[in-house]
């Protein structure tokens, strides 16, 4: 028997879940919600979606992109203290000596941006691109560094910028996650943290895929279970998340519900994705598959183009083995074989597939290298290095509204700080999401009682990127 006040208390539950799961499937969960359901940014919006080329460990600037030619007058020699006395370095003195270029450079595209010669296919595009040699960091670590670069922030525990864009615009892919990590070379200082949700729910969490094999381990069901079998469990599942969310409301489940069910579709479409038979020779011949040197980094560039042609949102590829503390002028012209022809070659396929006009890719590290040596092994002249320089150092874009063909920012003589229109990592950040439609300052998701912002309390757009 039922009393009055628990028939009341009833209810009252039951209207309460009725307008939880209302507002709930509104913003986009729930079992009636998709969160990565694509939504329209709130202003117009020149770039629909992004790929991120990083170059984990800083490639040196001043030996691909911006000649210093002072360095060899200064070539086995310490500046003067007035021009270092307030340097933070993270292994070497101030004192340490200057180590000259021995590459040469040349001058592309119509406002001769200086190439190196470790880069022709870069070189061979230079006039869509445009490089800012004025990018600013104020962390020399790597992974505060990166941690700064794709968080906003020098600490883990942040959302990862690919999260922050697939929570502001969702996905337009129905069976891919919205936020996809390819990797090569040895790995990055900053690892998963470059890709974490933080504290957004876990569906924005940048998902890895491997290029050969299962794109993700254990997508196949093991043997004896049929997809009719295992869509009877998701079912089951789906029905226990859904009444444990109706008694909760905690976003996670909605993760949860989500996850499992891209799983699902994934067992068919993310084998297809790696399947090249479709792609003409030609096209793989661009990319360096099949070449020892580029075949790795160039799958994964040929990859990321079918993905946003499927509609993921945000594509990270991570390229790790750019820290070259030691053996530079053998280090250095290794990963530029690597990585030079791919990357050129995805910008070429996005342009004659009309992809490039609204798909924003951004090139560089964490930050730079410095112009004075390093020594790991003294007894060895021929294995100098360069040590971190967050102070001036190039990154290049092109794409989704990026006005290319020009060079924005300078360094001094030595490449230690910037002369001009300094671009700091929060304001390369907040160009990115107005290019993509946002306001960086009203993008927010509330947390521990307060409003945060990849961005958080710095950034402004640089107007000089925006076309």
């Amino acid at each position: 028997m039922t009393n009055r006040r628990e028939f009341l208390g009833r209810l009252g539950s039951g209207f309460g879940m009725v307008a939880l799961q209302h507002l709930l499937a509104r913003d986009g969960y729930g079992a009636a919600g998709n969160p990565l359901a694509p939504k329209q940014p709130p202003l117009p919006a020149k770039a629909k979606r992004v790929i991120f080329l990083f170059m984990e460990g800083a490639p040196s600037q001043m030996d691909l992109f911006d000649p210093k030619p002072r360095l060899q007058e200064w070539h086995g020699k310490s500046l003067p203290a007035s021009l270092t006395k307030d340097l933070k370095l993270a292994f070497i003195k101030p004192t340490a000596t200057i180590l000259g270029s021995p590459r040469t450079f040349q001058k592309y595209g119509p406002q001769g941006m200086d190439i190196a010669d470790l880069l022709p296919h870069t070189a061979s595009i230079a006039g869509d691109l445009c490089f800012v040699r004025s990018m600013h960091s104020d962390q020399f670590n790597h992974h505060p560094g990166q941690l700064k670069l794709f968080t906003g922030h020098n600490q883990v525990g942040r959302p990862a910028m690919g999260s922050w864009v697939t929570y502001g615009l969702g996905s337009e892919s129905q069976n891919l996650p919205g936020f996809v990590v390819l990797s090569s070379g040895s790995g990055t200082s900053g690892g998963s943290d470059n890709f974490s949700s933080g504290f957004l729910p876990t569906t924005y969490a940048g998902t890895p895929f491997r290029s050969t094999g299962d794109p993700i381990l254990y997508l196949k069901n093991p043997e004896g279970v049929d997809a009719a079998r295992q869509r009877a469990r998701l079912d089951a599942l789906r029905d226990l998340n859904e009444m444990r969310q109706a008694v909760t409301g905690d976003e996670e489940i909605s993760s949860r519900i989500h996850s499992y069910e891209l799983a699902f579709r994934m067992q068919s479409s993310a084998p297809e994705l790696l399947d090249f038979s479709g792609e003409s020779q030609a096209t793989k011949e661009m990319y360096g598959i099949g070449q020892e040197a580029t075949n790795a980094y160039g799958t994964n560039c040929l990859l990321a183009r079918r993905m946003i042609e499927r509609g993921v949102r945000f594509v990270m590829l991570m390229h790790g083995s750019w820290d070259h503390h030691s053996s530079i002028n053998t280090g250095l012209p290794k990963q530029c074989r690597t990585t030079d022809q791919p990357a050129a070659a995805l910008i070429r396929d996005l342009k004659q597939r009309g992809l490039l006009e609204d798909t924003l890719v951004v090139w560089g590290g964490e930050f730079g290298r410095t112009p004075m040596s390093e020594f790991r092994r003294p007894e060895d002249a021929s294995n100098a290095g360069r040590d971190h320089n967050p102070n001036g150092y190039t990154m290049w874009m092109t794409g989704g509204g990026i006005r290319t063909g020009q060079v924005i920012g300078k360094t001094d003589d030595f490449g230690l700080n910037i002369l001009e229109d300094k671009v700091d990592v929060n304001d390369l950040q907040a160009t990115m999401l107005h290019l993509l439609g946002f306001d960086h300052t009203k993008l927010t998701y509330r947390f521990m009682g307060r409003e945060f912002r990849l961005t958080d309390v710095h950034g402004e757009v640089v107007r000089k990127l925006v076309g």
